[in-house]
């Protein structure tokens, strides 16, 4: 993964409510949109920002049923983020 990606994701993980969506997200294997607005006190609007954001930067995939959204973990992206940060990061077993 670029850094730029890698920095790019992470700056959209870096809002509590996002990523808090992210983990709902993440622990279905699919959810309406419409469950994510009444798990969350914010705003329709709200919700479908911070979609946008995940959307835009790979984390979900969005798909469409008549009028409703389901959104899901990209479990690609994300697995390629955590493995890209994990190799980012310095790892000594003697330092813990």
């Amino acid at each position: 993964m670029e850094t730029d990606r890698l920095y790019a994701i992470s700056k959209v993980l870096s809002d509590p409510t996002r990523f808090e969506i992210l983990k709902r997200i993440a622990a279905a294997d699919e959810i309406a949109c419409a469950a994510l607005k009444e798990a969350f006190p914010v705003t329709q609007a709200t919700i479908s920002h911070h979609l946008r954001e995940l959307q835009e930067a790979g984390l979900i995939e969005v798909r469409r049923q008549a009028k409703y959204m389901h959104v899901k973990l990209n479990d690609a992206v994300w697995s390629e983020y955590v493995r890209a940060l994990a190799a980012l990061l310095p790892h000594n077993s003697e330092t813990r």
